[in-house]
């Protein structure tokens, strides 16, 4: 299944660099204006009835396989991460079940050393007084 994907990772690879160089060949149309720079026209350019030149319906086809191939890929790559997961998953539950439950590690104490006293606590301040609302130690 790797290889299949190596093979249309190389597909694509290969689709989109002929997908460029057919866009950069395209001549410039006659009526091509700044309105049609950023749109204006593909409407006719894409779904027009036949109309366009041999390279523009190689550039539309090439596009297709473009998407196509992106998707495919996508799915596979989605679906090979998913099993993959799941029997990674499988043998750790099956560790888990040989070893038993893990154990929590303690850190060694030295010899002479008294065992660890918890900490005094703080004691409480006010951060208010309850007379003028100002801060404890305030002006």
């Amino acid at each position: 299944m790797i290889y299949i994907v190596y093979v249309l990772v190389g597909f694509l690879i290969i689709n989109a660099g002929f997908l460029t160089l057919l866009i950069l060949a395209q001549p410039p149309k006659k009526d091509s204006g700044a309105g049609l720079a950023f749109g204006g026209g593909t409407a006719d350019a894409l779904f027009g009835a036949g109309s366009g030149t041999a390279l523009s319906k190689i550039t539309k086809w090439a596009t297709v396989a473009f998407i196509v191939l992106a998707v495919i890929l996508g799915m596979m790559e989605t679906r090979m991460h998913h099993s993959n997961r799941s029997d990674f998953e499988s043998g750790v539950e099956q560790q888990q079940q040989m070893q038993g439950a893990p154990q929590p590690r303690v850190a060694p104490q030295p010899a002479n050393t008294p065992p660890p006293s918890a900490p005094a606590a703080a004691p409480a301040m006010p951060l208010y007084s309850a007379t003028n609302s100002a801060p404890a130690g305030g002006k």
